[in-house]
């Protein structure tokens, strides 16, 4: 129930561009990752006693070949971008405390003042981790982190950022937040902090975070929602003396709650987990929830909050006797709120026929019945129940099928290969169009009911019939997706705490609008598509100081 924000998050440097081309572009050739011009890291010690590492990167200025009007030409897509990351931390009295710092800092350089309105001019992180324990057993701890974001750019990036799906500040119900036209930056504060007891039979875990609005970690971290105030409560118990059925036996339950900074309470539920190793050494672990309701302020994208069903949740996890050359998992889990419905069952199998060698497979099946999957927003003045906005949404039937595929081999302690196979399917149909009826519920319109109209064949839906009210014309969002991502690292350390890493990574994707799910025709498809490929090195040394 708490997504922890990461300042760092190492694939943000040299990812794919995201900039737009010109409106007026009939063809574009876009680049698919952004080029690093140069990168560094140091990691060590500093007077024996701080750990310290940092990451320094440039990455190109990338360009698009566009077409307009039968010329042809180059638009810029990425700015030329440094990327900077600095972590120490030290520890006290044997590990009894603790303090860490990390920075990172972005800045970019534009030359076509279009991406201007696109991306942060720079962005600026600061965070403080630490822990202490409160007695000398160090049975229990208090831990915790807390940090400052200050990004900044032009009016228009910043109102866009305001109205991303990380802040959602246009929310026309919500007292708390709104969108600052004027802004050129944006600031905003996180923390989390924990109070544990982690030795013993009994044990206690506790903590309390929040993430205001205005956090923004993105430039190089990574994160999903501000605007969230979050606290736990858990305890269990911990059998560890064998008896004729078990030799351990964990059962544990928690208590959780989240609000947004309007007072909203936006997920809660009571939570029990269990674990038990059996005389066998074949392990069960299960989980079970309910969650009341609650109310949601991101299901409308920016709209008008709405309410959460009650729900509840039950999942379970069987394998057998990891020590045995053979290994086996099963599990299954379930979600379900009334409306909405949620499955997932899998397994796995892993074999080791020696020692330095392990081949694992792991398919899994999900199927998901979204009874209010958001689709989109129209403008329309008549829709005074939602602000003059119609927020329609689809009841959508999805299937996944995934796989993943492992082989390690470790030649000798200074040469290894891993390989590694995902295989995806994922389809989605929609069965029903509706739009949100009224602010503060789960109730909806469903198009072709009642005074609306819908034609099923072009998908265009009359809100009101004979009435003012304009028609929709909401397309096919019915959706089948294949992808097959693979790669190959080969390590060689040649000198001690030096290495080689030559790297191999192919990825095939294709899609389209059936909304079928056809196993065999989709992995026919799969194997076919043609591969995209990137090899890299990637070398260390380590010096002695």
């Amino acid at each position: 129930n708490w997504g922890s924000p990461d300042f760092f998050y190492s694939r943000r440097i040299g990812r794919e561009p995201y900039g737009s081309v010109p409106s007026d572009a009939d063809y574009e050739d876009y680049p698919s990752g952004t080029h690093i011009i140069g990168a560094a890291k140091l990691t060590g010690k500093i007077g024996g006693s701080w750990n310290f590492g940092t990451i320094q990167s440039l990455t190109k200025r990338e360009y698009a070949g566009i077409q307009t009007d039968g010329v042809q030409s180059e638009a810029e897509v990425e700015p030329l971008a440094y990327y900077g990351v600095i972590r120490t931390q030290k520890e006290f009295d044997e590990g009894s405390q603790g303090i860490g710092i990390i920075s990172t800092l972005s800045l970019r350089d534009f030359k076509d003042v279009r991406l201007v309105d696109e991306f942060n001019k720079s962005a600026i992180t600061l965070g403080l981790d630490g822990w202490t324990f409160l007695d000398s057993s160090k049975t229990w701890v208090l831990a915790g982190w807390t940090g400052i974001s200050h990004v900044s750019g032009n009016n228009q990036r910043m109102i866009d950022l305001q109205r991303s799906s990380r802040h959602y500040f246009q929310r026309p119900d919500a007292s708390h937040v709104n969108v600052d036209s004027t802004a050129n930056s944006l600031t905003g504060f996180a923390g989390r902090f924990h109070l544990n007891k982690q030795k013993g039979n009994f044990f206690i875990n506790s903590a309390f975070g929040f993430i205001t609005p205005g956090f923004e970690v993105n430039d190089l971290g990574f994160f999903f929602r501000g605007d969230v105030l979050n606290a736990h409560l858990g305890a269990g118990y911990k059998w560890t003396s064998p008896t004729n059925i078990y030799r351990e036996l964990v059962l544990g339950g928690a208590v959780f709650r989240s609000y947004d900074f309007g007072g909203n309470i936006t997920w809660q539920g009571l939570f029990h987990f269990g674990f038990m190793e059996f005389l066998n050494y074949y392990i069960a672990d299960w989980d079970a929830a309910i969650y009341p309701e609650t109310m949601n302020n991101s299901r409308t994208r920016g709209g008008p909050i709405t309410l959460n069903p009650s729900s509840f949740s039950i999942g379970l996890f069987l394998r057998s006797d990891r020590r045995e050359s053979w290994v086996v998992h099963l599990y299954g889990n379930t979600w379900q709120n009334g409306f909405s419905k949620f499955h997932g069952i899998g397994f796995g199998v892993e074999f080791r026929p020696v020692p330095n060698i392990s081949f694992s497979v792991s398919p899994g099946y999900d199927w998901n019945y979204d009874y209010s999957q958001y689709i989109d927003t129209y403008e329309d003045p008549t829709a005074t129940n939602t602000y003059g906005k119609r927020y329609v949404f689809g009841e959508l039937d999805q299937k996944i099928f995934s796989s993943n595929i492992r082989l390690n081999w470790i030649f000798n302690p200074s040469l290894s290969l891993q390989l590694y196979v995902q295989p995806l399917i994922s389809t989605g149909k929609y069965v029903k169009y509706k739009e949100l009826d009224m602010p503060g519920t789960y109730d909806f319109n469903n198009y072709g009911e009642g005074e609306s109209t819908f034609d099923e064949e072009n998908l265009i839906a009359d809100p009101d019939g004979e009435g003012p009210a304009d028609e929709i014309d909401i397309g096919n969002n019915d959706y089948d997706f294949i992808s097959l991502r693979g790669n190959a690292v080969l390590r060689w350390e040649y000198l001690p705490g030096s290495i080689i890493y030559f790297v191999w990574t192919q990825s095939r994707t294709d899609e389209d609008e059936t909304g079928n799910f056809l196993f065999g025709d989709s992995f026919n498809r799969m194997v076919s598509t043609q591969p995209d490929n990137i090899f890299m090195v990637k070398f260390t040394y380590w010096f002695h100081m």
